[in-house]
């Protein structure tokens, strides 16, 4: 009868997990599902680019906010208990940006479909740890991070396909039947645990930790947005000072209250700090990188959604199979070297895309960056969440969970920004100098540099397109459009190798650290 019971909670424990996963599968994959709809919206609800942009930028901003507070109510409350409100909300703000009219209403139902994503994530790296424990909990990990890997790629095949088979209300449609089965699963098969010790709700610090975080990303996306304004530009440098100043107020205040909403004992951990630093540079280097590697198979390459989706199935495939044999071999092997392995690969993925750069590239030609891309994702991610978890006290892992999702979500942020400065940094001097040699007429060639600098490298081929009637009178004008696509081809593949360059040194500068401060035990 005992074998029995033991079995049983065995496989409750795996349906668990199967709840969670698919739960963090929901919420990773809205990150990156909604770019490739972006046109289709813009022309059904006839909003403006920029303000389709909130679209992606209020569920950002939500889910990047609320990492740290889920995690934290879920500590007092009970995991299962906000798990569950966190995938009905998520569930519903996908209903409702299903069904939203504008885009107003679609960018507030991102932000609520935010909220509810960010607690499935961090709330579910918690659970995981507390429901598994000894070698099963690195095979969990192993299954449960392989699931973050899949996600993050596999956004732009399934966006692409939904988009152009059904409709792009699809996206957020798919959300409801595969939420109402995570629900019934984890009503079911998850079992309650709580986190911090009983005592006074830090309310304030709870407000303060929530004002620094908006302000930090806002900060970082206002000069994503805005890639000419400088640092200092009020509008960029304004939120992040104001992000910076509520950091250390909120470390000021959490050394002396008796519950604060962090126990900043957990960065005494070395241990802990290495695992920080290095989920920091992945979301900096591998899953910021992912923006500009989709731009540049769309818009460069010239290959559609679809066709780049299943493309980078060779990045989101090797972490899927690989992730659960990680979570095994991570009992065995050292996770310092996994960890630090795992960003080293990356960073070999990034450098052979970038001997592969040039305006005659084929898929074959960096297929084996993706390889390594992948099984560097796949390395990296069960040990790294092992270890978080591993170097706190165990009331302490539900907090540990939102701080390294919150440090992974700001990597992505900063990420995007940094490879987004490196990329026009690099293009718009390459553009001037491109062009300069162009058989074009002096004015026109000035108007054509001046749109190509204003709408950036992500949209430099549709300048050309739309600058094609310049080239109708000229005698050889054909050839003409033929230099002008070339001239914007190398410019970008310009930029494009300075994002490599940077993305290699983040992803480097987070295996050092990971190398320099996790400790074997």
């Amino acid at each position: 009868m005992q074998k029995t019971n033991k079995i049983d909670r065995e496989s409750r424990n795996w349906i668990a997990l199967t709840a969670l996963c698919i739960g963090v599968f929901m919420s990773l994959l809205d990150v990156t599902i909604v770019n490739v709809a972006l046109p289709t919206i813009q022309k059904d609800l006839s909003e403006s680019f920029s303000n389709l942009q909130w679209i992606i930028n209020a569920y950002t901003i939500s889910y990047a906010v609320f990492l740290l507070l889920a995690s934290k109510l879920a500590d007092l409350f009970g995991r299962k208990k906000v798990f569950l409100i966190e995938l009905v909300v998520f569930t519903l703000g996908s209903l409702a940006s299903g069904l939203a009219q504008n885009g107003m209403q679609l960018n507030i139902f991102r932000a609520i479909q935010g909220i509810g994503g960010a607690g499935m994530m961090s709330i579910s790296m918690a659970i995981v740890a507390a429901t598994f424990s000894g070698k099963e909990r690195g095979i969990a990990f192993g299954i449960w991070s392989s699931v973050i890997g899949f996600a993050t790629a596999i956004g732009p095949l399934l966006g692409g396909f939904l988009v152009q088979m059904i409709s792009w209300r699809a996206i957020f449609m798919i959300n409801i039947p595969v939420g109402i089965i995570a629900l019934f699963l984890s009503v079911y098969y998850i079992e309650e645990s709580y986190g911090s010790e009983k005592g006074r709700i830090d309310w304030l610090g709870m407000m303060i930790s929530v004002a620094m975080i908006f302000f930090l990303i806002i900060g970082l996306i206002q000069k994503e947005l805005h890639t000419s304004w400088s640092w200092t530009n009020i509008h960029i440098a304004g939120p992040l000072i104001l992000g910076f100043l509520f950091l250390i107020i909120f470390i000021y205040l959490e050394n002396f209250l008796k519950s604060p909403m962090i126990d900043l004992s957990i960065f005494k951990s070395w241990s802990f700090d290495g695992a920080v630093i290095a989920a920091f540079c992945l979301g900096a280097s591998l899953y910021a990188f992912f923006t500009y590697l989709t731009v540049w198979m769309q818009n460069y390459i010239g290959y559609s959604a679809i066709q780049t989706g299943i493309r980078q199935l060779a990045i989101s495939l090797f972490s899927l199979v690989l992730g659960p044999i990680i979570g095994i071999l991570s009992n065995r092997l050292s996770k310092k070297w996994m960890i630090t392995a795992g960003l080293l690969l990356i960073a070999g993925g990034f450098l052979v895309i970038d001997q592969a750069v040039s305006t005659t590239v084929i898929y074959a030609d960096f297929v084996w960056g993706f390889i390594l891309m992948g099984i560097g994702n796949a390395v990296i991610n069960p040990p790294l969440s092992s270890v978080a978890m591993d170097s706190v006290e165990l009331k302490h892992i539900g907090m540990a969970s939102g701080v390294i999702n919150v440090f992974r979500q700001l990597g992505v942020s900063f990420g995007i920004v940094s490879l987004g400065l490196k990329l026009t940094d690099g293009y718009n001097p390459a553009v001037a100098d491109n062009f300069a040699k162009l058989a074009l007429q002096k004015n026109t060639k000035n108007e054509l540099i001046s749109a190509l600098h204003s709408a950036g490298p992500i949209s430099g081929k549709t300048v050309i397109q739309a600058a094609k009637n310049y080239t109708l009178k000229y005698p050889d004008g054909n050839h003409l459009f033929h230099q002008m696509n070339q001239a914007i081809y190398l410019a970008f593949n310009t930029g494009y190798k300075s994002v490599l360059s940077l993305a290699i040194g983040f992803a480097v500068i987070g295996s050092f650290g990971a190398f320099l401060l996790i400790r074997k035990k």
